[in-house]
């Protein structure tokens, strides 16, 4: 064979080896349930806000006013950012909706931003496939843009003698298999568990609308119990925040340590401890993303660009001042 056919033959090997080795990567990403283009997608996103220091520098920030809505748990992040937002983009105009005939949350945020009643949303819980499914049979899809990491706190009665509960603890209460605080080494004493009918579906749990008056309830119930997120618990003067953790052994409280007894409150409040959701050691975490409507149009962009803004350093800093940790 002569030498120029035989660098022919291995330039065909070397083409063949890495299209087998291309294709493998991809099906090992398929098999694992990974996205590339949406990895690729959420690596530009992330550097292209690595050198952004504040909401001066976002660019491209529409003009109008944009509803947006969802989740509570964002009430503090809202407080704290979108006045100076408003301040430094005063035609980015952002109007908050409730929803209709129910509670504010997450799911709710997400059913109107499907029916067109908000240009974004909030959430604090992962969107289920079938929403995915049904934004494509309406000619767009979803987009969560992850701008926080939050804790999951459970809330008790301050009368209540008990060191923590494990997470499997915690889902069997709410699963109505556990139903009295003896069999988790605490008083003999049935369980109250609180709830929101958009995410708890046991029988055995009462649903409330609100979560300040679930945490009113388990202020006057010695049995009750509520979770939520963290600074919105462990602030509170009436409630305690239970450590949890993954067994018994290593319970994790959710506030710093030393615990400022209740009876301090509100002179002295308790402080979420961002540094156990940052390292995983706190084992009931989440992350807070702005869901956007990816259709093309002055929607998208506004949503897009509420999410920029929050993770600037400026935002950042505002998302670690209202109790939740940077995910930067």
């Amino acid at each position: 064979m002569s030498q120029k056919n035989e660098t022919i033959v291995l330039v065909l090997a070397l083409l063949l080896t890495l299209g087998l080795i291309g294709g493998g990567v991809w099906w090992l990403m398929k098999r694992s349930g990974i996205d590339l283009g949406s990895l690729v997608n959420n690596q530009s996103q992330s550097l292209g806000q690595s050198n952004v220091k504040s909401f001066s520098q976002v660019q491209n920030v529409p003009s109008g006013a944009f509803n947006y809505g969802g989740s509570t748990t964002w009430v503090s992040i809202r407080k704290a950012a979108d006045p100076i937002i408003e301040t430094v983009w005063p035609d980015f105009r952002l109007r908050y909706i409730d929803p209709e005939g129910g509670a504010p949350s997450s799911q709710t945020g997400i059913r109107m931003l499907l029916d067109n009643q908000l240009s974004f949303a909030q959430s604090s819980v992962p969107i289920p496939d079938q929403v995915y499914q049904q934004a494509r049979q309406r000619g767009f899809s979803l987009n969560e843009i992850p701008v926080a990491i939050d804790g999951i706190a459970i809330a008790v009665n301050p009368s209540l003698n008990i060191k923590g509960l494990t997470v499997g603890q915690f889902n069997d209460i709410y699963a109505g298999k556990i139903t009295n605080w003896n069999q988790v080494g605490g008083p003999d004493l049935k369980i109250i568990p609180y709830g929101k009918k958009e995410r708890d579906k046991s029988a055995t749990v009462i649903l409330i609308p609100t979560t300040t008056e679930a945490l009113r309830q388990v202020a006057d119930n010695p049995g009750g119990i509520y979770y939520t997120s963290a600074p919105l618990v462990i602030s509170q003067c009436h409630v305690k925040p239970l450590p949890v953790g993954r067994n018994s052994n290593e319970l994790v409280p959710p506030y710093k340590l030393p615990f400022v007894p209740l009876e301090q409150c509100p002179q002295q409040r308790n402080q979420v401890n961002t540094q156990v959701f940052l390292s995983g050691q706190y084992p009931l975490s989440r992350r807070l993303s702005v869901v956007v409507k990816q259709n093309g149009q002055i929607d998208q962009q506004a949503g897009e660009s509420y999410a920029r803004l929050l993770l600037t350093a400026q935002g950042q800093e505002l998302i670690t001042k209202a109790g939740f940790v940077s995910i930067r």
